[in-house]
């Protein structure tokens, strides 16, 4: 089935409105039931495995990939199911938790460079530079005169990156108020999800309209040619991962990779007792 990842891609300049795009729903895929995109999931995760060993051995490309939500909103989730079973040795997913006191010493991108994905890299950001225009914002951590600025910073950062050879794919997790209410809720009525519970979450929240303001304003002034935000309607968990991985591969395959050439002579080789 064709899926075009085109229909979730945020054009250039585009005047983003997300209460305009339904969180349950599930374009691009016509699927029949939640069990049949189970397994388009495991079809497409065993494609990104062969696509992720064909890039680390290549050792040409570098691929980032850029993960935001609203708290509750699916990054965990998304890494652990998109990336299941890939070559470790070959991916990275840094979180960009609090800024330490050495790193509000240096500019707000300090940090964030030194985690880009090297030659035959996959690095997943979860959170990543666009809190220092999210937060910050809402929490008006800096002055808007500052953080109004660094969309034109983050443009540049991103186009450098890519001039000098990082792919770059920002995947936006879109659900719903309600939604995020569940997911909270689960992490109370769960042991096991105790530890993922913060009271802050509940400050945010109280904040939902600000945020999605923010993550709006984000998405229309970053989103580019070189580096393309993509929201994806992520109240479905399978659906999610149909489309993150839709993504990936996507652009994966669009690098028209090859393993390199072997050694001359290995036909010649007998692997002794």
């Amino acid at each position: 089935m064709t899926f075009d990842i085109e229909s979730l891609r945020v054009p250039p300049g585009k005047n983003l409105r997300l209460e305009n795009i339904d969180p349950k729903s599930t374009p691009e895929w016509s699927g029949s039931d939640k069990e049949q995109g189970k397994a388009r999931v495991e079809e497409l995760n065993a494609r990104l495995e062969q696509l992720q060993e064909l890039l680390y051995a290549e050792g040409k490309h570098r691929l980032l990939v850029v993960l935001q939500a609203m708290d509750a909103g699916g990054k965990d989730g998304t890494i652990r199911h998109v990336f299941d079973g890939v070559n470790p040795s070959g991916v990275r997913a840094p979180a960009f938790k609090r800024p330490t006191s050495e790193e509000l010493a240096h500019d707000y991108l300090w940090r964030v460079h030194q985690h880009v994905p090297g030659d035959g890299e996959i690095v997943i950001f979860n959170r990543s530079h666009y809190e220092d225009v999210l937060v910050v914002r809402v929490m008006d951590i800096v002055p808007e005169q500052r953080w109004r600025k660094r969309y034109e910073h983050i443009v540049d950062f991103e186009r450098m990156l890519a001039d000098e050879g990082t792919t770059i794919v920002k995947i936006y997790l879109h659900i719903s108020r309600e939604e995020q209410k569940e997911r909270l809720q689960s992490r109370l009525d769960v042991p096991e999800k105790n530890w993922k519970f913060e009271t802050g979450d509940l400050e945010m929240r109280e904040k939902w309209d600000d945020f999605q303001e923010a993550f709006e304003e984000a998405l229309e002034k970053t989103s580019t040619p070189h580096a393309p935000w993509y929201v994806i309607p992520a109240n479905r968990k399978w659906y999610r991962n149909i489309a993150v991985l839709e993504i990936l591969v996507q652009t994966l395959e669009g690098l028209h990779m090859a393993f390199p050439d072997p050694e001359e002579g290995l036909e010649d080789i007998t692997i002794p007792d």
